[in-house]
């Protein structure tokens, strides 16, 4: 299909247009968010559904207790991410402004010193997975087939998780260097295979859980190999040429870069963190409300997976673009990115909500697998509220995007934190412990996204991020 024709490039068009159209953004910003964004969302829609196709699948073949065990395996899963995605925050905030002022050996060197970061620290989780799969699923539950289920599942995840991280690292690494075409191509890929995989494995071979988790292996391996031939010849047969050549024989060690990924990089992994953290709680008190309110919000959560991937699209075009920016030491320009992209954002989530509003019973009951199901009658209604209180989360993830770029990454981390574990976990307690129930669960997707959004709205406000960037640009840039 040609880029110009793709439905979610032009529905981002059309939405980015109509708001210029009455002067909430500048229509030439908006084309280059699109540009950036759009394969970005194109990548979260194939990886959510493969996230989703995990659940719809184990759960037609294995019914509810497979749901529940894939979904506590999940969090821990996360962790990859968590850490990946943290330090390719790192990445792109590093890549971008050396993109940006023409400083290529830097750049290299920032990607390097990213890979070997995101190795050191995802392989003890790996082996951690692999090794204690089984206690690690019984932290949260004491339900014998739904540990069995989670266990078996996390077990073949563990081997995935550093090509996970490493993944999160190539994608940041072009997506920092206006390629966002590429990492699509890649990531995206990866999810067709892996659904194709568990088809294979799950319908075709009858390895369950198993064949979900190995599925997930294998096309976690094939992204990270694309990523490092891609990278290392500069090029790919049947991708074309990529925007930088990186050597993989440079020097991994550089003390500035390993120092600067790390500290733009932890504050995000924290961030990143807290919701998986998060989980661990939540999904216990949801087993104490009944375990079929367990499956209705597990289901619940991969629609919300797919309804916030413009998040994923915005919030790197707000990183890429706020940090380019910045590397020309254009600190108005950066700001103008930052929040236009945030009521871009919102606007968009609120496009997808709509559908998600309309047709919310025949989605549930394409996840669940039986139209009798009894977890159906909790799942429709929690996903009524998700498509509504995912819409501030497009000043969540498109502020932090911004703020990523700058280097001043803490202030999302507390927005988060206080979003997770001063308001949700604690009223899904009193779900678990009180009258309140379901209802209780309701309020914790809105505390999950007004509360960072507020949080991030406010620190960007402040100005006090252009400050911070000029520690970490290039010297030509910082010293405008």
């Amino acid at each position: 299909m040609s880029v110009s024709l793709n439905p979610v490039r032009l529905l981002l068009l059309w939405v980015g247009v109509a708001l210029s159209r009455v002067g909430l953004i500048d229509e030439s910003r908006a084309r280059r968010v699109v540009d950036l964004a759009w394969p970005r969302v194109v990548t979260g829609l194939a990886r959510m559904s493969k996230s989703a196709a995990d659940v719809a699948m184990v759960g037609v073949v294995l019914g509810p207790a497979a749901i529940t065990g894939v979904g506590f395996a999940g969090p821990y899963w996360g962790l990859a991410f968590s850490l990946g995605g943290g330090l390719a925050a790192g990445t792109i905030a590093l890549v971008s402004q050396r993109f940006s002022a023409g400083a290529h050996d830097e750049l290299g060197q920032a990607i390097r010193a990213s890979a070997l970061l995101a190795v050191a620290a995802s392989l003890s989780v790996g082996v951690l997975f692999v090794l204690f799969p089984r206690f690690l699923i019984s932290l949260i539950t004491n339900g014998p087939e739904t540990i069995t289920y989670g266990a078996d599942y996390l077990r073949v995840l563990g081997f995935g998780v550093p090509f996970a991280a490493l993944n999160l690292v190539g994608s940041r690494a072009l997506i920092g260097v206006d390629d966002a075409w590429t990492a699509m191509v890649a990531r995206a890929g990866g999810a067709v295979v892996n659904i194709a995989l568990n088809a294979v494995f799950i319908f075709g071979l009858g390895w369950g859980v198993v064949g979900a988790g190995l599925g997930t292996v294998i096309a976690n391996v094939f992204v990270t190999a694309f990523f490092a031939v891609g990278l290392a010849r500069g090029r790919l047969p049947g991708v074309g040429d990529f925007p930088v050549a990186v050597s993989p024989f440079g020097s991994y060690l550089h003390p500035g870069d390993l120092r600067d990924v790390f500290t733009i990089g932890l504050p995000v992994i924290g961030r990143n963190s807290v919701w998986t953290v998060a989980r661990f709680p939540l999904l216990a008190f949801l087993y104490v409300i009944g375990p079929n309110v367990a499956a209705a919000y597990i289901v619940t959560r991969r629609i919300w997976g797919l309804l916030n991937t413009p998040g994923w699209g915005f919030g790197l075009a707000a990183s890429s673009l706020v940090g380019q920016a910045l590397g020309t030491g254009d600190e108005d320009t950066a700001a103008r990115y930052g929040w236009e992209v945030a009521v871009f954002a919102v606007a968009t989530y609120a496009v997808f909500a709509v559908p998600v509003i309309l047709f919310a019973r025949p989605i549930v009951v394409l996840f669940l697998g039986d139209p009798a199901s009894p977890a159906i009658q909790y799942a429709v209604p929690l996903v009524y509220v998700a498509a509504v209180a995912i819409i501030p989360q497009g000043v969540t993830s498109g502020i932090a995007g911004a703020l990523d770029a700058t280097g001043d990454t803490r202030w999302p981390f507390y927005g988060r934190v206080l979003g997770m574990f001063c308001l949700a976990v604690p009223a899904a307690y009193l779900g678990a412990t009180t009258t309140l129930g379901v209802l209780a669960i309701y309020f914790t997707f809105f505390a999950e996204t007004v509360t960072p959004a507020i949080i991030n709205t406010y620190r960007f406000r402040s100005g006090a991020w252009k400050a911070i960037s000029r520690g970490y640009r290039p010297e030509q840039a910082a010293g405008d």
